[in-house]
């Protein structure tokens, strides 16, 4: 039987018609007006739908629409949306009217994932929220910047639970016509398709676009007509398949990002790789510049390094994206032949230093076609510059070129509906306006404690609702439907002390540390009188078999008797479910091995809607925790053996737990609010909202790096490129020079000297030849590493004394400005003749 299908909409009344645009801009996600203005249509379906706008118009009857058109404050309500909306999209923003020299500046902001909304499956977990989110507040500060990823028909996989409590995963396929998405037209008015060489076929794929507020996210689809069963699956599944698969991936990502981009007429100034996943947009630029627009390639990878900026979320080196060279060799050498690169130079770049040519490395690539590079918290930043030193090994590792840009949150994402109006009442419109400012975010101060405690126990409440509602869909799947019911009906108090748990289920995160002791747990479940109960979600990667086990683990502890109704594990952890939990928690636990967490963004999210942390001094806690929002599980200690790491730690947990955390929560005063407790929620938003906000994280990429690489981009390109041509003859120049550079000083003090005065230090330079120009001559000072090494302190530039023939003199005085030992080191480090001053990371001659 031959069947002919077409998808038949409901058809908006013209009084409605704003609703479409409204719907198809994700910025309703985080509109509270515009989520009020859906939900209103049909509360029900709203929630079936996981809060889908597109999907809802697309299934509601067309006599609800008609019904909603004749509703006069219904209409009125659309128009004020939609008039919200346009100003939105009409505001310039913060960037330009304050730094006029970006205009015209553009970011590419590559990530193989996005998590956007829940209805947009396009992520995983922290790091596609993460760039969800950085859309989101480059938009709403105005940042003119366009993402890039793939589109995946099936996305990341859904989870149920076996009766062992195993997880299973399933991958469904995607109905597009429930997507904000739309094919991306080029400047001549045609759908985009980008081709690209992938192994022995020529990859064709679609670019589709979904507008987040005035940011584009243009995606690639290789599942069109006319590609090969296995080019269509290259955007079949994130983070499933083999290695082939993820290599092909990360070429269409790379280059194809790259060529799409030039073919809609959205070219960037300025590139931004989120994580490894992305490295091969410098080689497709590298090839771009050499065979289409003649530049030597010296010249071009002077441009592609001083316009490219690398994010690395990974502190765990076994999860950095490695391929065998031999895999990577076979699709990438082709490419690197057209970039005029042989096949070891491509090696090179993307070389373990410990590891030679025995895998091909995505963050090394990344790292060394970057001219900005950074961790995403501080703690992270420095674990970074440990893990990547062998990269600069002539560097102390203090000045390996790794900054940390702390990670923050979309507040409006993730702000619950009554949380937003209170901050809306007592903020005012500047919140709005000026999220990114942490001096507005001082203002929560001002929200009566009363309502804030009432705001947050209905938000418990739902949470609890909710939890019920989900535990019952997963133990009906597993047997009958009114045990199931039962079963759920007994789980979790809306009263209760609500402590959550929800990440994803990696070995290093130890979810299991809450159940090492579980009779001391069951004894705290069992009071009656001061009750609390935990709530845990998560996914495992479906490749990772120690994760798996361990989820099932928690899973298993989570049916024991003593702690069935008082631990709940919720199925298919996603942002709709992360939701409800930030907006209802109590306490956020997080319990990583440090310093293992790069981040952990989760618990921002918990923060800035009031709920306290309660987590190890990793990730964003090392910088967040104060003792007036939240609780530090132990002091930032490290150790050798996991096994008394997780001993000590499990012990503080539950000490916390027993003495601090239950005791606040529960001594209330005569109206039955915990005073102190509240105190401290209105410090958790002050602060999470001021400070861990992607306002601020992507205010301070703009200023460090997005604007100087845009000023380098255009700096280098000006006129006929002279510039390029400059700085590429100076760095070959001096790696052909720099064999015969060397240096010797001598300190002209001895024995003890007293704090406040100066050391002279004497140096003589061989410079062969090289000039004084092409040169700094600096002293290091600090202390000794231990290791034939030196912690800098300080940087002290010395002066030129006179000197012939290759021979300089220079002299140097280092201020003893403090009691120890003081140990300083001579060096020579390059000039850069566009008077960017020294530049450390190229090449570097110490005293030996």
């Amino acid at each position: 039987m031959k069947v002919h299908e077409v998808d038949v909409h409901p058809a908006l009344p013209e009084r409605l018609a704003w609703l479409g645009e409204i719907a198809r801009n994700v910025w309703s996600s985080w509109s509270p007006e515009a989520r009020d203005l859906f939900a209103r249509l049909d509360p029900e379906a709203w929630e079936r739908l996981g809060q889908n706008p597109v999907a809802l118009l697309r299934e509601l009857p067309q006599e609800r629409l008609d019904a909603a058109a004749a509703d006069e404050s219904f209409v009125a309500m659309v128009g004020r949306v939609a008039r919200r909306l346009d100003a939105y999209l009409e505001s310039p923003g913060w960037l330009v009217p304050a730094n006029p020299d970006a205009e015209g500046m553009r970011v590419g902001y590559f990530s193989l994932e996005f998590g956007l909304d829940a209805g947009i499956p396009l992520y995983s977990g922290g790091l596609g929220v993460l760039a969800g989110d950085h859309l989101k507040s480059a938009s709403d500060i105005g940042v003119p910047l366009v993402g890039v990823g793939l589109l995946y028909r099936s996305g990341y996989f859904r989870q149920t639970l076996g009766p062992d409590g195993g997880q299973r995963e399933r991958y469904p396929d995607t109905d597009w016509a429930d997507l904000p998405i739309a094919d991306q037209a080029g400047p001549d008015g045609t759908p985009v398709v980008v081709e690209v060489r992938i192994g022995e076929e020529t990859v064709r794929a679609a670019l589709r676009r979904i507008q987040v507020g005035r940011v584009p996210l243009l995606l690639l689809d290789s599942d069109i007509e006319g590609n090969s069963p296995a080019a269509r699956d290259i955007t079949s599944v994130l983070y499933g398949g083999d290695r082939d698969l993820r290599i092909r991936q990360e070429i269409l990502l790379g280059v194809g990002g790259v060529r799409a981009l030039e073919q809609a007429g959205l070219a960037p100034t300025v590139f931004h790789m989120n994580e490894g996943h992305s490295a091969l947009i410098a080689l497709e630029r590298i090839r771009s510049l050499t065979a289409e627009r003649g530049l030597s390639l010296a010249e071009a990878r002077e441009r592609v390094v001083a316009s490219t900026v690398f994010t690395t979320h990974t502190p765990v080196p076994a999860g950095n994206e490695i391929f065998d060279p031999a895999l990577a060799r076979a699709y990438l050498e082709p490419l690197a032949g057209e970039a005029g690169m042989s096949w070891d130079d491509l090696a090179a770049l993307a070389a373990y230093p410990e590891e030679g040519d025995a895998a091909f490395g995505m963050t090394p690539l990344a790292l060394r076609t970057s001219g900005f590079a950074n961790g995403v918290a501080a703690l992270h930043g420095d674990t970074s510059r440990r893990m990547w030193r062998g990269l600069w090994p002539e560097l102390p590792l203090e000045e390996v070129p790794i900054t940390s840009v702390t990670n923050g949150i979309h507040p409006f994402s993730w702000l619950s509906r009554e949380m937003h109006e209170l901050l809306d009442t007592y903020i005012g419109p500047s919140l709005r306006e000026h999220p990114e400012d942490p001096r507005v975010w001082e203002r929560a101060d001002r929200i009566p404690a009363g309502e804030l405690w009432r705001v947050h126990e209905l938000r418990r409440e739902r949470l609890v609702l909710f939890a019920r509602e989900r535990l019952q869909e997963q133990l009906a799947r597993q047997g009958s439907r009114r045990v199931a019911a039962r079963a759920a009906a007994e789980a979790l108090r809306p009263d209760a002390l609500t402590v959550c748990f929800a990440r994803r289920f990696a070995t290093y995160k130890r979810a299991d540390l809450l159940f090492r002791d579980p009779e001391r747990l069951a004894a705290l479940l069992d009071d009656e009188d001061r009750p609390i109960q935990f709530i845990v979600a998560g996914k495992a990667h479906p490749m990772d078999g120690p994760g798996k086990d361990l989820l099932r683990s928690v899973v298993q502890e989570s049916h024991r008797p003593r702690l069935r109704n008082r631990v709940v594990f919720l199925e298919d952890y996603d942002m709709h479910v992360a939701r409800y939990l930030v907006q209802g928690a109590d306490v956020w636990l997080n319990v990583p091995r440090r310093p293992l967490e790069a981040s952990g963004t989760s618990g921002m999210k918990a923060a800035v809607n009031g709920a306290l942390n309660l987590s190890v001094l990793d990730g964003w806690w090392a910088e967040g925790y104060s003792p007036d929002c939240g609780w530090a599980i132990g002091s930032g200690e490290t150790y050798d053996d996991p096994e008394e790491n997780d001993a000590v730690e499990a012990e503080a947990l539950y000490t916390l737990l027993e003495r601090e955390v239950i005791p606040a929560f529960f001594t209330r005063d005569p109206s039955d609010r915990p005073r102190d407790w509240t105190a401290m929620m209105t410090a958790s938003i002050r602060r999470a909202g001021a400070t861990f906000s992607t306002g601020r994280m992507v205010r301070e990429y703009a200023e460090r790096a997005y604007i100087p690489a845009h000023r380098s981009a255009v700096a280098l390109a000006a006129g006929d490129g002279a510039l390029t041509r400059r700085l590429a003859d100076w760095r070959e120049r001096l790696r052909a020079a720099w064999p015969e550079v060397a240096v010797r000083s001598s300190l002209q003090a001895g024995g003890v000297v007293p704090v406040g005065s100066e050391l002279a230090v004497e140096v003589v330079a061989t410079l062969g030849a090289l000039s004084i120009d092409d040169v700094c001559v600096e002293v290091v000072a600090g202390h000794a590493d231990g290791h034939g090494g030196i912690v800098p302190r300080r940087v002290v530039p010395a002066i030129h004394e006179g000197g012939a023939g290759g021979e300089h003199r220079f002299r140097a005085l280092v201020p003893a400005a403090e009691s120890g030992r003081l140990a300083c080191a001579a060096r020579v480090v390059p000039r850069r003749p566009d008077g960017g001053g020294a530049e450390p990371g190229f090449l570097v001659a110490w005293e030996h």
